[in-house]
């Protein structure tokens, strides 16, 4: 009893102590704090006063506090009050512009991946590719927002990108002519009166119940095995990915974990939706481009063994932007958190690795580099780091050996289950 009795002395003496250093600690952080604003205020002053031509207190406060926040990661911003209304548009699935997701590989603004059917996808624009100059403008030291503003516009008004690719002597103008970018977050189709395919291509407000209606129909025309296509979808809101992960697996299913700095966990389980889907045989495709809320699913199926992923390894982007709104109508997208798959794997800068790995073995088709979330400026460490590959380009649909490849398999598992049942 003695010994208990000095040993909770000492832990009461550690505690008080580690407070008392923390709040000298503290102080001391706050000091330092006031004069790093100090100095920023002095340099604001000395700007507004001295520099050549005269300049906008808000343009400089905003532009401090842009620098400030794209220092943090690839995916945190400050948005204006216009930009963050745009992002708000953006989720629902229509805003103006030429459809592509851009990152920062190498110093230089770096397509990451067109959007299907979009007016850059048309023009030819592929995953790699380096956006040197929008409209004549340097895209040096240009931050993602302020490189996306520019590309979004009204409806038929060009803009022209210069682009770098690799295997080009040199840089070409590609203009492009905006359009109204409204995504459909769902195609689907039959194939050979057996298969439902699935195309999702990014998780939207709607997209969960797009997909319910998709997979209704299908299974009205005879779906009998289906094959879910990730491949190229940036990701989208959190929440609607454990909305399409919970219509295949069934109830109380943890999808996805999230931790934020503090170590603080939010585990989301399947819930309130009645699976119809969870037994039909399934095959999950993925590519480079499969990011964010598409490793989500990806993940969540392979770790509960619902059904093979098929393609290359994902993008590997494991972390969590919070929308925070701000007092004068601006908002900060912030990261948050880092999320895990249910078996507790961290896929950051790692990606998912498919079951089957198939690279696209394109006709004539020229490689091009893959970019990963490891390979964006000030990306967030990650567990562990993967050798970079290099994938064909996108190819048609008769030439995909991946989704070939898939076929074949459900193909034979249904033959596999007819021998089961035969014996």
């Amino acid at each position: 009893m003695k010994k208990i009795f000095y040993i909770a002395i000492l832990i009461t003496f550690i505690a008080f102590g580690g407070i008392a250093v923390g709040r000298w600690s503290a102080a001391q952080n706050t000091d330092s704090v006031y004069e790093d604003l100090r100095t920023f205020t002095e340099v604001f002053s000395t700007i507004k006063k001295n520099y050549v031509d005269e300049v906008n207190s808000k343009d400089l406060i905003r532009s401090a506090l842009k620098g400030m926040v794209n220092s943090l990661d690839p995916h945190s911003a400050y948005l204006t009050p216009e930009a963050y209304k745009e992002f708000q548009t953006e989720t629902k699935g229509e805003f103006g512009g030429i459809g592509i997701q851009i990152g920062i590989k190498d110093g230089a603004l770096t397509v990451i991946a067109p959007i299907e059917d979009t007016p850059a996808f048309k023009a030819g624009i592929k995953a790699g590719d380096k956006i040197i100059k929008i409209d004549g403008q340097s895209t040096k030291d240009m931050n993602i927002n302020d490189a996306v503003s520019k590309m979004r516009g009204s409806k038929g008004k060009p803009v022209t990108l210069t682009i770098q690719r690799e295997g080009w002597k040199e840089s070409k103008d590609i203009t492009i002519v905006r359009d109204i970018i409204k995504i459909k977050s769902i195609k689907y189709k039959m194939i050979d009166n057996e298969i439902g395919y699935i195309k999702l291509v990014q998780f939207q407000e709607t997209t969960a119940q797009d997909l319910s209606v998709a997979l209704k129909n299908l299974k009205e025309k005879g779906m009998e095995s289906l094959i879910l296509d990730l491949r190229n979808n940036p990701g989208g809101l959190l929440n609607i990915a454990v909305d399409v992960a919970e219509q295949f697996l069934p109830p109380k299913h943890l999808v996805v974990s999230i931790k934020g700095r503090k170590g603080e966990k939010i585990d989301y389980f399947t819930e309130g939706l009645k699976p119809v889907y969870d037994k039909i045989p399934m095959i999950v495709l993925v590519n480079q481009g499969s990011a964010s809320a598409s490793e989500i699913v990806a993940g969540a199926l392979q770790d509960w063994g619902r059904a093979p992923i098929l393609g290359v390894q994902t993008f590997g982007k494991g972390s969590v932007q919070s929308l925070i709104p701000l007092s004068d109508g601006s908002a900060l997208k912030l990261t948050t958190a880092k999320y895990y798959t249910p078996k507790g794997k961290s896929i950051h800068t790692v990606g998912i690795m498919p079951d089957i790995v198939v690279k696209l073995d394109a006709k004539n088709g020229k490689e091009v580099p893959v970019i990963r979330e490891k390979e964006l400026e000030q990306h967030l460490k990650g567990e562990k780091v993967e050798p970079q590959e290099k994938v064909p380009q996108e190819v048609d649909e008769k030439d995909d050996n991946q989704l070939q490849r898939a076929i074949d398999i459900l193909k034979s598992w249904k033959i596999m289950e007819k021998l089961k049942k035969a014996a």
